[in-house]
């Protein structure tokens, strides 16, 4: 227990001059702990409120520099995007000549990437003849059929682009049927016209392989660790937000004369 006592406080029965540095109070409380239980045990209403108010301020404080972190990071992100590969033989749907580019690395079975699914469809009809989408992977270990269908998906892209593209829709549009697994993708691959013969020799080849793996390199490299992960323009996106979202930022693109739509 702690009283001021004209020149002096009070601590615990002991009596320590005002003018004592931080450093002596802190010696003296190390030697005797028992002072600041004791003051506990003689004010736990006191205590707990002082400790309530302190969490709030810490919280406060915590998230005013959250705040401001994602703030900078957003504003560094215009200065200095991301920039990924498209591939020569990279599938791109709508104009492949359009300003904006919308990336997202995705995994067909994480129910998010469903979300994000019916997101990226609505930003290609809204921005129609502006905005091109390319699809990479970033399938997670502990989905087990999302590995699997990343490699369905490139294998039937070595037949066709439009087969490729057929089964990632069907995929996401009968997303409860995904945990079929090689039975579903089997299936679906079938109704694209592929050469079933074909498909089995490629799933497992050296070629789909690395494609799938430089997805994943790239995906690291930029920081996306979840799915789904998004690019803009080079701005990061990271989680299912909705077209609203992008809106937002294809807005701030057009301001700052990045894009000219």
């Amino acid at each position: 227990m702690m009283k001021r006592l004209f020149g002096l406080v009070l601590v615990g029965g002991m009596l320590v001059s005002c003018t004592a540095d931080k450093a002596t109070i802190g010696e003296l409380l190390k030697k005797n702990p028992d002072i600041i239980t004791d003051a506990i045990k003689e004010n736990p209403e006191e205590f707990i409120t002082a400790l309530n108010e302190a969490v709030k301020v810490a919280q406060k404080s915590q998230r005013a520099k959250q705040e401001e972190a994602e703030k900078q990071a957003y504003e560094d992100s215009f200065n200095n995007p991301l920039n990924p590969e498209i591939r020569d033989d990279e599938i791109i749907r709508g104009n492949k000549d359009a300003e904006l580019t919308l990336i997202e690395y995705s995994d067909f079975e994480c129910p998010f990437c469903s979300r994000g699914y019916n997101t990226v469809t609505q930003l290609l009809k809204k921005y129609d003849g502006k905005i091109r989408f390319v699809y990479k992977h970033l399938p997670l270990s502990f989905h087990p059929n999302a590995m699997p269908a990343a490699k369905y998906y490139e294998a039937l892209r070595l037949q066709g682009d439009e087969k490729a593209i057929q089964f990632h829709d069907q995929l996401f549009d009968q997303f409860s049927k995904i945990k079929q697994g090689e039975k579903f993708f089997r299936a679906i691959a079938k109704k694209t016209g592929a050469n079933m013969s074909k498909l089995e020799k490629d799933l497992d080849s050296e070629v789909v392989a690395k494609r799938i793996q430089e997805d994943l390199d790239e995906a690291k490299k930029f920081g996306f660790q979840g799915t789904p992960g998004f690019l803009i323009n080079g701005i990061p996106v990271k989680g299912a937000y909705p077209a609203e979202h992008f809106d937002g930022i294809i807005e701030e693109l057009k301001k700052r004369g990045k894009v000219n739509m």
